[in-house]
C-alpha cells in the first residue's frame, strides 16, 4: 500500500517545524511497510488531485501568505471538488484560515478564502500564544490533542464546520466558545503547531487511514504500532493542563 501526500508551498508556509507533520506521516507510514511519496508543490506547479491520497499545507507569516494567495485561491475549484469528494487534508493555522470563506483585517479589508471550510476570520486585538489541550470530537483514544498555537486570527464556525476539539488549555479558536480547529469531511483545520502529529500518533495515523480509505474506497484499520516515546511527549503537555487546575 502506497501513500502519496501533496505538501501545498513547503518553502513559504512552514512555521515552527510545521513540515514535521509530513514527517510524522511519512514516518508511521513506512514503519507499517508503506510507500510514501511526497509532492512538495509550489507557486505555479500543477497538481493532479487524482494522483493525490492525502494534503498538508503549514502555517505562514504574514508576509508569506500573501506570497502564495492568489497561486492557492486559482486551486480552488479542483481542491474544493477533491475534498467534497473524501480527499483527505491537514491545514494548520494560516492555511486553515485560507481554507475558510474569508479574513477580515483590523483595517476593515476582507480577503477571500478557498470556501471550502465553514469558517471566517477576523483579526483579534491580542495574539493567542502558548500551549493547548483539548478534547477531540474524533474517535481516537486518548481522545487528547496537544500543540502550541500563537495566532492573531480570531476564527468562528459555521453550520457546516464541526469543531475539532474542546479546549481545555489555551485559546482555540477565538477565545470565546471553547472550539478548537474544525472539522468538514475528511478536512481538519486547526491551530495547533509543535508540531501537531508528532505528538498525536493517534491523529497521525487516523489520517493515514483516511488516506489509505480514499485510494482503496473501503475503511482500512491500521496494524498497531509502537507510540510510547510520542505518546511521552504528549504527556508533557497533557500535564500542563493538570497542573494549571490544581
Amino acid at each position: 500500500m502506497d501513500i502519496t501526500l501533496a505538501h501545498l508551498y513547503p518553502q513559504h508556509m512552514n512555521l515552527y517545524g510545521d513540515r514535521g507533520n509530513v514527517l510524522a506521516l511519512q514516518y508511521r507510514a513506512q514503519k507499517r511497510h508503506m510507500g510514501f511519496h511526497i509532492i512538495n508543490v509550489e507557486i505555479g506547479e500543477p497538481v493532479d488531485w487524482r494522483q493525490v491520497d492525502i494534503v498538508f499545507m503549514g502555517g505562514g507569516e504574514d508576509s508569506h501568505q500573501a506570497k502564495i494567495y492568489e497561486d492557492f485561491l486559482r486551486r480552488k475549484d479542483s481542491l474544493s471538488e477533491a475534498l467534497s469528494q473524501g480527499l483527505p487534508m491537514l491545514a494548520v493555522c494560516g492555511a486553515y484560515q485560507l481554507l475558510g470563506h474569508e479574513y477580515r483585517t483590523a483595517d476593515g479589508q476582507i480577503l477571500l478564502g478557498l470556501g471550502y471550510l465553514d469558517v471566517v476570520t477576523k483579526a483579534g486585538a491580542t495574539r493567542s500564544i502558548g500551549d493547548v489541550v483539548c478534547e477531540t470530537v474524533l474517535p481516537l483514544t486518548p481522545n487528547t490533542l496537544v500543540g502550541f498555537e500563537n495566532h492573531g486570527g480570531q476564527t468562528f464556525l459555521g453550520e457546516k464546520a464541526k469543531p475539532l476539539a474542546h479546549v481545555q488549555l489555551g485559546h482555540g479558536n477565538n477565545g470565546e466558545d471553547g472550539t478548537e480547529g474544525a472539522l468538514q469531511n475528511h478536512v481538519i483545520g486547526t491551530y495547533l503547531h509543535g508540531s501537531l502529529l508528532p505528538k498525536n500518533p493517534h491523529l497521525t495515523d487516523l489520517l493515514l487511514s483516511w488516506a489509505l480509505e480514499w485510494r482503496g474506497g473501503k475503511p482500512v484499520e491500521l496494524p498497531p504500532l509502537d507510540s510510547s516515546w510520542e505518546m511521552a511527549a504528549h504527556e508533557v503537555i497533557v500535564k500542563r493542563r493538570n497542573l494549571k487546575h490544581v
